[in-house]
């Protein structure tokens, strides 16, 4: 991607998800459109990597970028929630091509860089939001990504529906903590926060097609995501993601240890 400044590794693994988007969008009886991913693609500079038959594990990540999409997007839409949180939102386009309900304002967090390109590639498009848009430019392993959402108007007072996408598995278990506890401080009685499950110490890594992006997992809080949020102030229900493909008419022909939480703020 082409900015005034360098992207991190893992700001650059952004384009990786879009891809996926664009070719799900592309294809027919698509779970949904992102007609932006291919876009961001198109725009960038990255170099083509050399190509791999895609192994067990980069197709399970494939398919595990489509259901979370299309769940997240669900997730999000019937929240009821007027104001909405993307954490590390990278390119997601949620706010361009979602139908949100009247009123909704969504804050999107993630680092100076990625915006330059983001919204470069979205403007060459004509594209509009579809709900009042605040991009937050912030780092979120600085304590005063806070204090910056905060002053770009979001108010910890009302119910937010928080989405972290593919975001933790990058954190070590304390930074992903420390961002978590951070959420929770900010998040009044019923509000929503939707994420993965986090992986279990068996998965295993070892495939080259995608080594460029599970070389750069820390692991945050794995198999013990939804027992911390449940020990801090959430009521968390797990969405194992062979019952997230089966509900979307996408089987799977094996069980999965991954998937996603979502998770009710309950009051004081």
């Amino acid at each position: 991607m082409t900015t005034s400044q360098p992207l991190s590794a893992v700001s650059k693994t952004a384009l990786a998800v879009a891809r996926v988007r664009a070719h799900e969008s592309a294809a027919g009886n698509s779970l949904f459109t992102d007609p932006y991913a291919a876009a961001f693609v198109a725009a960038s500079d990255e170099p083509i990597r050399p190509q791999h038959r895609p192994g067990p594990l980069a197709t399970a990540l494939m398919r595990q970028t489509v259901l979370r999409t299309r769940f997240y997007d669900d997730r999000l839409v019937d929240s009821g929630c007027d104001q909405v949180v993307v954490l590390a939102a990278g390119l997601d386009t949620r706010a361009y091509r979602l139908p949100w309900p009247a009123g909704v304002r969504l804050y999107e967090v993630d680092l100076p860089p990625v915006f330059a390109f983001k919204d470069r590639v979205l403007a060459a498009q004509g594209a509009a939001p579809r709900c009042e848009r605040t991009a937050v430019p912030a780092d979120l392993l600085n304590p005063d990504w806070a204090d910056r959402l905060v002053g770009a108007g979001f108010d910890p007072a009302r119910p937010t529906a928080w989405l972290i996408e593919g975001l933790l598995v990058y954190l070590t278990a304390e930074e992903a903590a420390t961002l978590l506890t951070t959420v929770g401080e900010l998040s009044a009685p019923a509000s929503r926060l939707a994420l993965e499950r986090g992986r279990s110490g068996r998965t295993v890594v070892d495939d080259p097609s995608v080594a460029h992006i599970t070389s750069l997992w820390k692991g945050g809080l794995g198999a013990g995501t939804a027992g911390w949020l449940a020990g801090h102030g959430w009521s968390t229900e797990e969405h194992p993601l062979d019952a997230v493909a089966a509900h979307y008419g996408r089987p799977m022909a094996n069980p999965s240890d991954t998937g996603f939480i979502t998770a009710l703020r309950a009051a004081p």
